[in-house]
């Protein structure tokens, strides 16, 4: 998406969705295996039902749960970058900052993905 935008190995590669679902079942698999009754206990501590600080803590100096939470980071940052990338080739819009930006801090690549797509259509337009 970044070295090669315009190549069909990319086009190709972008529009499967064999990538997320290969992510995907990692992704459930670390997670059913990071998830103990413990787990589950300082998941639902709270008379809210949501976890807090200290077991969140707790949580994540598990090996597996920080393996899940990566793997979930990576799939959301792909996907969003997937995004990115479609809706600029849809649009002629060039991606590459926005789609490294993703890649590194999902919110800030979208951000700047926006950003980019409204100055090409007002530079278009004038």
């Amino acid at each position: 998406m970044v070295l090669a935008p315009k190549a069909e190995l990319t086009r190709k590669s972008m529009e499967s969705s064999i990538p997320y679902v290969v992510l995907g079942l990692l992704y459930a698999y670390l997670l059913y295996l990071s998830w103990t009754p413990e787990t589950i206990r300082l998941i639902f501590a709270s008379k809210y039902l949501l976890p807090e600080l200290p077991g969140i803590a707790k949580m994540f100096s598990s090996e597996m749960t920080l393996a899940s939470a990566w793997i979930h980071l990576l799939v959301v940052d792909l996907f969003a970058a997937r995004q990115v990338f479609l809706d600029g080739l849809e649009n002629q819009i060039e991606t590459r900052h926005s789609v490294s930006l993703c890649l590194l801090f999902c919110p800030v690549g979208i951000l700047t993905h926006v950003i980019t797509k409204a100055m090409t259509k007002s530079s278009r337009s004038s």
